[in-house]
């Protein structure tokens, strides 16, 4: 990285996110970028810089929300999700994305301690969206459910999912994905709440 300006790699390092959320954040003006001769993209230092104090602003503090990213196509499944799931606490933050691409930009604003994504959805999958985050960032969440009407064969052919994801096959049983939810809940509560 040199004073003005740094590679997509270098500047994903920095901002612990995925080469492709740099290169979203570009495509949305989020990072300001211009290319060499040999048509690399360099991102302007000042513009990572921006994105860090943003983060530290908006951080500040140690999080006081549990963050449930929900990556869902299917606006009533979405919907259904939230509703469920808002019931667990005040303190669980929801949000929801359209599909693969909004799902990692929104991972790469502020990662969830819980992601549930589908797998199939029109533009970037659960798939490619799970391997990206998995294998480019630091910041994987706690933990990851997957809701697929495919069944176990067809995900092995599709690639797989990571290790540990969890998987649940639609039509889901709504209140066992809300249970693993609120037990993922209270153990981060647990954690974060002082001894008396």
């Amino acid at each position: 990285m040199n004073d003005h300006s740094c590679t997509t790699s270098e500047a994903a390092d920095a901002l612990g996110i995925c080469v492709r959320t740099v290169q979203l954040w570009v495509e949305q003006g989020r990072l300001r970028a211009w290319k060499t001769p040999g048509g690399h993209r360099r991102i302007l230092r000042s513009s990572v810089d921006e994105q860090l104090r943003a983060r530290e602003e908006a951080c500040g503090a140690p999080a006081e929300s549990f963050g449930v990213l929900i990556v869902e196509d299917d606006e009533v499944l979405r919907q259904m999700l939230v509703s469920k799931l808002k019931g667990i606490s005040p303190k669980i933050e929801l949000r929801v994305a359209g599909n693969g691409v909004e799902g990692l930009i929104k991972f790469g604003e502020r990662p969830p301690q819980v992601l549930i994504t589908d797998l199939i959805m029109p533009g970037l999958d659960g798939f490619h969206m799970l391997n990206t985050l998995v294998s480019s960032t630091q910041n994987r969440p706690l933990q990851i459910i997957a809701v697929t009407g495919l069944d176990d064969e067809e995900i092995v052919r599709n690639g797989g999912v990571p290790e540990g994801v969890v998987v649940f096959h639609k039509p889901i049983q709504a209140s066992l994905l809300v249970s693993l939810v609120r037990a993922y809940y209270d153990g981060w509560h647990v954690r974060r709440v002082p001894p008396g």
